[in-house]
């Protein structure tokens, strides 16, 4: 089976559809490790395509924050504002449809999903000590997990922790083979709001047949993504970061 997985869409419609031209081909079966919606200015359209096309997602803490399952006061006042500018947007449909998303981990075809990590769904993990506890609570050596915003992610090899980097200068696709005697927790990166550095869209593909999973990076539109951001209200340095890739 071939896997797209997807990451933190949050509501940028140019990026989810860059990377679906992108990817187009190459997979069977999508899924999404969460946030669909918060920052951007297409919460409408982004729920719509996953709700058509995705077989698996799990709820972000956006999701959940834009839906009124979460006190916003966690929130900065930037995300505050997008959030509660995405209560107002969102259909009646399109919010019920992220309000009942199911929290994670989710068990499918050999590995998890997450959001944040496997004990916290709104937990960060960015540092080979967090992957370390996390691990701990795998039910299997593979997950898949989003939240930071950051492509790559996590081995553990038995004795340590290696990170996993996917820097800046990557070309579009870089592929790792799954080792059956390591366990992993692999970042797919951000559709919709990179934060590495990198400012293209970001997703990952994954063959259960040759194990392999292949990290991938496309141009997307980010223009005319900041402009409807701009058009909407929505702070400003949602649109500027776009640019920048953090």
């Amino acid at each position: 089976m071939r896997y797209l997985i997807l990451s933190d869409l949050h509501a940028n419609w140019e990026a989810l559809e860059a990377v679906v031209q992108d990817a187009a081909g190459q997979y069977d079966r999508t899924i999404c490790c969460g946030d669909l919606v918060g920052y951007g200015a297409d919460p409408n359209p982004i729920v719509e395509w996953v709700r058509a096309h995705c077989d698996l997602v799990v709820r972000g803490n956006h999701d959940k924050a834009c839906t009124g399952l979460d006190d916003l006061e966690w929130f900065n006042p930037v995300a505050r504002a997008a959030a509660i500018w995405t209560q107002g947007t969102l259909t009646p449909e399109n919010a019920d449809y992220t309000r009942a998303l199911p929290k994670g981990p989710i068990l499918e075809d050999g590995f998890q999903m997450v959001h944040g990590s496997p004990f916290d769904e709104d937990e960060y993990v960015l540092g080979a000590d967090e992957a370390l506890q996390s691990f701990g609570y795998l039910e299997c050596r593979l997950a898949f997990f989003g939240h930071t915003h950051v492509q790559g992610g996590f081995i553990w090899n038995r004795s340590r922790v290696e990170t996993i980097l996917c820097p800046s200068g990557w070309g579009d696709r870089q592929e790792m083979e799954i080792d059956p005697d390591c366990a992993y927790m692999i970042n797919p990166g951000s559709v919709g709001q990179p934060r590495d550095g990198n400012p293209r869209s970001a997703y990952a593909l994954y063959n259960t047949d040759s194990h392999v999973v292949t990290y991938c990076r496309t141009d997307y539109n980010i223009s005319g993504a900041q402009k409807k951001i701009r058009d909407a209200g929505l702070p400003p340095i949602l649109a500027d970061r776009l640019g920048v890739g953090r």
